[in-house]
């Protein structure tokens, strides 16, 4: 089924998925075999990353409703358009929403991403042990995915930090050894009010990125996926790893939210964006318009650094 032909007013236009699971769930795993790959990330031509892994712990709201994630046809709907703008070169997803979209064709030439640990629900009582729970190496290998993403809330005052950090180095290694990326998305976080808040200040986000930069034995596959805060400058100045930009779910207005995000764009070291809900769920309702909007932001030349002969000695 093509996007064309897709009749959003019905409620069986994915029937079919299931019908796919029920009788041949093989055919994930055909489909995932038959996609054609992304050629590969480059410096300077920025990445245009959807993601889509929310709903996997228990994160429905979007634009202040509660449940804006719950519905899957909806989603899956909001998902096309979004990867039909052939601006968008890459999806971030759970399993389930993986499966999905490869039985929908929908990755062809895509930069694929699995999302690895979804255990912190969203409101659990111990939302810090955010085990993995998603994707693995081994099974994004099998897919033939570029890597995976694991969200590192780093909390000084929870004890169970230091197993978390523990399983994530050990969930890095296992992607740099079959060549696969390891995006961290790292916080310093803490318990406030019975809520799990992220620290947004430009210094601990500097402080998490040096804490997740060291994480498993090698950082050569390793990319930073960072919020976009105050001193932008001095958070990339804090890494030379690829970074690509989260967008979260914004109270501010869309167009004010675009603005800060082109002026980290223009930063060194960053290499794209990772955003979900902020476009696939904006206030207009115009998921299509949202994404090329974004997409307007991206720089698409090709750099090429300029390394000194004293900088090499």
């Amino acid at each position: 089924m093509s996007l064309e032909t897709l009749d959003l007013e019905n409620p069986r236009r994915y029937e079919f998925l299931t019908k796919i699971r029920l009788e041949d769930p093989g055919a994930v795993a055909r489909a995932a075999a038959a996609r054609v790959k992304h050629p590969g990330a480059v410096l300077g031509k920025q990445n245009f990353i959807v993601a889509a892994d929310h709903p996997a712990r228990g994160a429905l709201a979007a634009q202040g409703q509660p449940t804006a994630m719950a519905n899957r046809r909806e989603l899956l709907d909001r998902l096309q358009i979004a990867l039909s703008n052939p601006a968008v070169d890459g999806v971030l997803a759970s399993p389930d929403i993986m499966d999905d979209l490869l039985l929908l064709r929908a990755l062809d030439g895509k930069l694929v991403f699995g999302s690895m640990n979804r255990g912190g629900l969203a409101g659990f009582v111990n939302e810090f042990d955010d085990r993995f729970t998603g994707h693995t190496a081994e099974a994004l290998a099998a897919l033939g995915a570029d890597g995976g993403k694991m969200l590192t809330r780093i909390a000084l005052g929870d004890p169970v930090t230091a197993q978390f950090l523990e399983a994530t180095a050990k969930a890095i290694d296992s992607l740099t050894s079959r060549g696969l990326i390891a995006m961290v998305e790292p916080f310093l976080s803490a318990w406030v009010d019975g809520k799990v808040r992220n620290d947004l200040s430009a210094d601990a986000v500097v402080k998490s990125i040096g804490i997740a930069s060291s994480l498993g034995a090698t950082s050569a596959y390793t990319w930073m996926k960072l919020p976009v805060v105050e001193e932008m400058e001095r958070v990339m100045a804090a890494t030379t790893m690829p970074t690509v930009l989260l967008g979260g779910d914004p109270a501010g207005h869309q167009d004010d939210v675009f603005a800060e995000w082109g002026k980290a764009l223009a930063l060194p070291g960053v290499q794209g964006l990772t955003v979900g809900r902020t476009l696939l769920y904006p206030a207009d309702g115009d998921v299509a318009g949202a994404v090329a909007a974004a997409a307007s932001l991206l720089h698409t030349e090709e750099i090429t650094p300029s390394v000194s002969k004293e900088t090499m000695r």
